[in-house]
């Protein structure tokens, strides 16, 4: 996570993905680039470019001069203006870059407000591989309580590596919860199992633990309840397989988004990916 990619409409809205990033700016050198897409076109093609261009570069300009002080690290706040369909153009910005994430409020204004929302919003997080932070109202000042939910999926294992990375650079504690419809012993017995790798992985890395198992009708609250419980300030989740016309993602991820108040880091889940030293975690 060395590069963030901020979509940003010019909102108060928006903001929330740029405050994300210098948070993250605070603790090690990152590379921020906003990203403002202009959808909109007239006949005159040459005209709207420019005339979008020159608002954006304005308000750009201003938001440089206020954002730029906040900086850590040595880290860099720069702009790009793109022309097209925004979660395209967003998601060729974020695949252009090594160690990339994309930072964005689901919540903006004008035609950003119809990307993310819903199934717009998964949209974009289905079209690239790389993490995904969804935030709906407000980033988060510090990042010291973790929540990882454990669900009854291999690539749930996947999540590990990126929880214990944020948590190491923040002095994080990992709530690592098991969530589960079912109440069986063999279902049971799995989850547990994955919470018992995770937390072994955790603790090799020397990261501050809790456990926990919730049980009840619905992955998303059961989820959401805990970690407002607990005053956790960030979920860590896997975006769920894409289905064939690979618009959305799955339910309990498209639900996370449109219900969460806290902010979430969406991995996507990638073949086969494994933890340095730990084979057993292969899904």
């Amino acid at each position: 996570m060395k590069n963030f990619i901020v979509p940003i409409d010019f909102s108060q809205e928006s903001l929330s993905g740029l405050n994300l990033a210098i948070l993250f700016s605070q603790k090690q050198t990152v590379n921020i680039q906003m990203v403002n897409v202009i959808t909109s076109v007239s006949d005159n093609l040459q005209s709207t470019k420019t005339e979008g261009e020159k608002f954006a570069e304005k308000k750009f300009k201003k938001l440089i001069e206020e954002y730029e002080p906040k900086l850590g690290n040595d880290s860099k706040l720069r702009y790009i203006i793109k022309f097209g369909k925004v979660y395209k153009e967003i998601v060729n910005q974020v695949n252009s870059y090594k160690d990339s994430v994309v930072s964005a409020s689901t919540h903006g204004a004008s035609g950003f407000e119809e990307l993310f929302v819903g199934s717009n919003a998964l949209k974009t997080m289905s079209a690239s591989t790389r993490p995904f932070f969804a935030i709906r109202i407000d980033a988060p000042k510090k990042i010291k309580k973790i929540v990882l939910p454990i669900k009854l999926l291999a690539d749930t294992r996947q999540k590990f590596p990126i929880a214990a990375n944020i948590a190491e650079l923040f002095g994080a504690e990992v709530h690592v919860v098991t969530v589960s419809t079912k109440n069986n012993k063999r279902d049971l017995q799995r989850l547990h199992s994955y919470s018992n790798q995770c937390v072994g992985y955790l603790k090799y890395r020397k990261i501050s633990t809790v456990t926990s198992t919730v049980i009840g009708d619905s992955l998303p609250t059961l989820t959401l309840n805990y970690a407002e419980a607990v005053g956790a300030d960030l979920i860590i989740m896997m975006s769920s397989a894409i289905d064939k016309w690979n618009v959305v993602l799955g339910s309990y991820a498209q639900q996370m988004v449109n219900k969460s108040h806290l902010p979430l880091l969406a991995v996507k889940p990638m073949p086969r990916q494994l933890p340095t030293g730990f084979s057993a975690f292969g899904g």
